[in-house]
């Protein structure tokens, strides 16, 4: 069963259909989706998608959703949206626009993380997406953070709610569900480093960790495809000694493991160890950070990065092992949800149609030899950046999934 996690992709593809058979099976096998709003004066508008961005949207699994860390940047222009917007104007009308692009059908939703979000809020964040839409949301760092810190970040003192399970109810899960409703796809605990008297017992963080999600109400009913997940930051939860505690306390609350693409922690693969001990289940994938920053380089990134229109620092290694990874897993009928941070390469969108490319073509999918234009010049420019991003990964195919 572990061996299945990675190693059988989907069967090898049927030869190509004819192009009107093509096109037709397209149309029939596209999710049900609104992706194309009624115009209005003012606001935010979608692009208009070209023949190839349909095609790539139609051959993904199902199961299988792609987003963002967020939406709210003017430098998408000719990506998700056309026309230049504000910052402040997406964060408040952005949103609808974001998700009516056929690869968009998630989203990191991470500023609970500094301040519980409202019921309201939440159901203004579902009120906005089509209803095949789910969202990934973190939880506040009010329960998943052991330290109390200042405005630099710096640790004052402990935190009396860390992992405090009535907390983590009240102010995370409860209002989520309320609000979010079947538009939940992975509620995340993404547990702040630890200081290093905790990371040297960690078994009783593990006890405790484990308490809090078997405390939390089941999602399933009011949320179909909801997950509980947990990312943390310290390499020693994937330790020899830690890992097996810490995959029992996700199997006792049926909750899984967030995939942590970051600096801090170890390299997808070796994270991948942990997974298999959860299989079979959904993934939830949040990449955040392109390791050439070094743990501690946000800034770095957010200077070199911005206005995240293009591709700077390509990762084709994660590209080829990922993809396989998500064929994988959604082959076998199961979700996967993967939010995608600009900080991971440079542009959250090209990864995300790059990566989508690379998942299809494990099906069998070609692009259409005539992928038509996007909406305005700055869709194509936005079509060269994302084949400018592919022509950079040239020669790493699909890859190997790691050993069973």
């Amino acid at each position: 069963m572990q061996d299945s996690l990675f190693d059988d992709l989907p069967p090898p593809p049927s030869p190509p259909a004819p192009a009107a058979a093509r096109s037709s099976a397209i149309e029939e096998n596209a999710p049900a989706k609104p992706r194309r709003p009624a115009r209005s004066g003012g606001g935010v508008h979608p692009i208009e998608p070209d023949a190839g961005l349909l095609a790539l949207a139609a051959a993904l699994p199902p199961h299988l959703r792609f987003g963002g860390s967020s939406w709210s940047y003017p430098g998408w222009k000719g990506l998700v949206w056309q026309g230049e917007h504000s910052e402040s104007t997406l964060a408040r009308q952005g949103l609808a626009a974001y998700a009516r692009h056929p690869l968009l059908r998630t989203v990191s939703i991470d500023r609970g993380f500094y301040k519980p979000l409202t019921v309201s809020q939440y159901a203004d964040y579902a009120s906005q997406v089509p209803d095949d839409f789910r969202f990934i949301v973190k939880a506040p760092s009010l329960v998943t953070d052991a330290l109390v810190r200042a405005e630099d970040g710096r640790g004052r003192a402990p935190n009396p709610a860390f992992l405090d399970p009535a907390l983590a109810l009240q102010e995370f899960v409860a209002p989520a569900l309320e609000g979010l409703g079947a538009k939940i796809g992975a509620l995340v605990f993404q547990l702040s480093p630890l200081p290093m008297p905790q990371l040297h017992r960690l078994e009783g963080t593990i006890d405790r960790l484990g308490a809090l999600l078997r405390a939390m109400p089941p999602l399933a009913p009011t949320a179909p495809d909801g997950v509980l997940a947990v990312e943390v930051r310290d390499p020693e939860w994937l330790s020899p000694e830690y890992e097996p505690l810490f995959a029992e306390a996700l199997l006792s609350a049926r909750a899984t493991y967030c995939l942590g693409l970051h600096a801090k922690m170890p390299p997808l693969e070796e994270q991948l160890r942990l997974l298999r001990r959860l299989w079979p289940g959904p993934l939830v994938c949040r990449w955040n950070l392109n390791p050439v920053h070094g743990a501690y380089g946000y800034e770095e990134a957010e200077a070199l990065y911005s206005p995240f229109d293009r591709i700077v620092h390509p990762a084709p290694e994660v590209h080829a092992l990922l993809a396989r990874t998500l064929a994988g897993i959604t082959a076998k009928g199961q979700n996967a949800f993967v939010a995608i941070s600009n900080h991971a390469e440079g542009c959250a969108p090209i990864t995300i149609r790059t990566l989508a490319g690379e998942v299809a073509a494990l099906q069998g999918h070609r692009p259409p030899a005539d992928t038509g234009s996007e909406s305005d010049a700055d869709g194509n420019d936005a079509q060269a950046a994302a084949e400018e991003a592919a022509q950079a990964r040239t020669g790493n195919g699909s890859g190997d999934g790691p050993a069973a």
